[in-house]
């Protein structure tokens, strides 16, 4: 790449640093992890952007960077938890393009992680459903049959809250 590739790098991860937050904080549910997960997926990328072989492919190559982030995080300290998830959930973030349905943003991050990354990346990130499977290395079939597991558990818990 050359340094107008790596100038391109920079300004989505400028103009999207919001989304990788969003992405980081309803894995994580902490503010300051949700900072440092982003921080070192922003690394990651700036240091690897030379791996990036079609400057098309930023945005998934990056998504890429940052969920595998987030999981690394929930992998180290899954068993160092020293709280309860309701009290670490009081300091729920939300964005305005988000308060419309907080209820099922937060159903949404209640998901196993590998149903919640492909439900939060087509829905609230835009993604395709073959940007999706670039980003997280998995085949396109089995991004759709995660993504319709998932709303069926959406569904199904959004049908038992109304009853």
């Amino acid at each position: 790449m050359n340094i107008s590739n790596y100038d391109k790098l920079v300004e989505y991860i400028i103009q999207n640093q919001n989304k990788f937050y969003r992405i980081a904080y309803c894995y994580a549910y902490q503010k300051e992890a949700a900072l440092d997960i982003v921080q070192n997926a922003i690394c990651k990328g700036l240091e690897n952007y030379g791996g990036l072989r079609n400057e098309n492919a930023i945005k998934t190559w990056f998504y890429r960077i940052l969920i595998n982030e987030c999981l690394l995080y929930l992998n180290k300290y899954k068993r160092e938890i020293l709280c309860e998830p309701a009290e670490i959930r009081e300091d729920t973030y939300y964005e305005e393009a988000y308060e419309a349905k907080p209820e099922i943003y937060q159903k949404v991050c209640e998901l196993p992680e590998h149903l919640k990354a492909v439900v939060i990346l087509h829905y609230f990130e835009e993604l395709t459903l073959k940007e999706i499977s670039q980003s997280l290395d998995v085949n396109l079939s089995t991004v759709k049959t995660r993504l319709y597991t998932a709303l069926r558990r959406l569904r199904k818990e959004m049908e038992d809250e109304n009853e």
